[in-house]
């Protein structure tokens, strides 16, 4: 009887000891070839950057980027080896943007030996080679109006049971990129679990802390389940803590960041019955919709009750 006791204590301490890892996969070049490394937590990535490029905290100077962000829950189904995955990153369009971020849920079925079992890393690998084939065939557009290679970096990437985020940066704008690190929560069974929760990337970029938060909040379409998404983001705004880095002025929380984008499957519905909600649709009436929507009803709440 002790032994059925214990196992599943000794099974959730093994998984919230998995999440609480901040390793992240991410890329790097050398003699114009590319490999895959795993980052411990407090890795420093100016190390890798150039000795000559010099900031003047006395100069400012602003520079426009173009950031592409993309959510999407696959349901557990794994990509093909031919899947095409150019209508998620938009690269039919003529010129690229500088970083993309794409974020997943569901890259395996939530069933109890994905979410308590060890993680592979198999998928998220399949995922990142299919994204680095789309965005490294597309080139960007010259002065001259003639198309040129460009080479995309996988700079974060990070998998918490069926959530991941890749983030991929120019080869020309790595060197700008220092103190990357990730922070995962989990908020799915026992409140701790992955199957549900975040994983939070950032990272410096010039001189600004950027911050991407990749979510999955609780589902359920009963009145009030929408409580349960809001305690998903509370818990996950609480608990995500960041490492300070070398220089111990890098921000460890989410919202000290000077840049965040909070992405994901947030599961927020409209609050009222399918057919009126499909009657409204059709008739185009868009405020009466708006006025339903759980998740700007949730923030606007939140903002009344902050006040």
């Amino acid at each position: 009887y002790a032994n059925k006791v214990m196992w599943p204590r000794l099974v959730a301490s093994k998984v919230i000891k998995r999440l609480g890892s901040t390793n992240f996969v991410a890329d790097f070049s050398s003699d114009n070839s590319e490999y895959i490394v795993e980052i411990p937590p407090h890795f420093d990535k100016r190390s890798l950057c150039s000795d000559d490029i010099i900031f003047n905290h006395d100069l400012e100077e602003t520079q426009n980027f173009r950031v592409f962000v993309n959510t999407w829950n696959v349901g557990g189904v794994v990509p093909t080896d031919d899947f095409n995955v150019d209508d998620l990153l938009d690269t039919c369009h003529t010129s690229s943007c500088d970083i993309y971020v794409l974020g997943f849920q569901e890259v395996v079925p939530l069933r109890a030996t994905n979410v308590l079992g060890s993680e592979s890393g198999r998928i998220s690998a399949k995922w990142n080679c299919l994204i680095r084939e789309a965005l490294n065939k597309k080139g960007k557009e010259n002065n001259n109006g003639k198309l040129f290679p460009q080479e995309f970096n996988c700079i974060i990437s990070k998998q918490m049971v069926g959530i991941l985020i890749s983030v991929w940066v120019r080869n020309d704008l790595s060197s700008f990129i220092k103190n990357p690190s990730v922070s995962c929560v989990g908020c799915g069974i026992m409140g701790c679990l992955g199957n549900k929760g975040a994983v939070s990337v950032r990272f410096q970029f010039h001189q600004t802390s950027v911050c991407f938060v990749c979510s999955h909040l609780a589902s359920g379409g009963r009145e009030g389940d929408e409580k349960n998404r809001n305690s998903n983001v509370g818990e996950i705004f609480s608990r995500t803590i960041f490492p300070k880095g070398p220089s111990l002025e890098l921000p460890t929380k989410i919202l000290d960041h000077d840049r965040v984008i909070f992405l994901g499957d947030l599961n927020y519905r409209i609050s009222l019955p399918e057919l009126t909600t499909r009657l409204l649709v059709e008739k185009g009436e868009w405020n009466a919709l708006l006025e339903k929507d759980q998740e700007i009803r949730s923030r606007k709440e939140n903002i009344e009750a902050t006040m």
